[in-house]
């Protein structure tokens, strides 16, 4: 014989769930379930190597193969905050914002969506925090990406971005370790 469970015994469990939707301002976007990942990053084809060999930490020197810059402590953090220096967090936000756009640029087609081909039409703006306690030595990051587009409906640039952070590497690196804030913003 079996058993009926009623309706009204799983309303409240139905209820307990959180239920997400994508908001297009610095809130964090809903933890999508990652795609399947496929990829093995410990046996896969290596497709490029970057290279940089640092000497003296943050008020420092970088050398890599095309690259070639002074590091400085930002002010913030009580150094000089020399002008014509960068620092790790730059860097990364350098890094993460050109490697968003990239991906945005790359799923586009797959959504039937035209990225602008003017360069300036399109802009990724990545702050990255570094926040915590340096006296703990208790740190870490937080990013914050502004995604402006010229000439897409924002609901077609909502469906770019959230593929884009399925497949960007920097998003993957990140995932369920940084909070990443995306906010979407419609150029006429």
């Amino acid at each position: 014989m079996a058993t009926a469970i009623r309706t009204s015994t799983l309303r409240p469990l139905a209820r307990a769930r959180p239920r997400h939707a994508f908001r297009t301002t610095t809130q964090t976007p809903p933890r999508h379930a990652p795609a399947r990942r496929f990829l093995n990053t410990e046996t896969a084809p290596v497709l490029y190597s970057a290279h940089a060999k640092v000497v003296g930490a943050r008020t420092g020197h970088v050398e890599g193969d095309d690259l070639n810059v002074d590091l400085t402590m930002a002010k913030s953090l009580g150094g000089p905050g020399d002008k014509g220096k960068t620092n790790p967090e730059e860097l990364f936000a350098a890094g993460y914002g050109a490697c968003f756009q990239s991906a945005m640029n790359a799923v586009a087609p797959s959504l039937n969506v035209r990225m602008p081909s003017a360069k300036e039409d399109s802009i990724v703006e990545s702050t990255v925090h570094l926040v915590g306690d340096m006296g703990k030595l208790d740190m870490g990051i937080r990013v914050e990406l502004t995604v402006k587009v010229k000439g897409l409906e924002k609901e077609d640039l909502e469906k770019v971005v959230a593929k884009a952070r399925e497949v960007c590497p920097y998003s993957r690196a990140t995932r369920g370790n940084v909070d990443t804030r995306i906010e979407v913003v419609k150029v006429e």
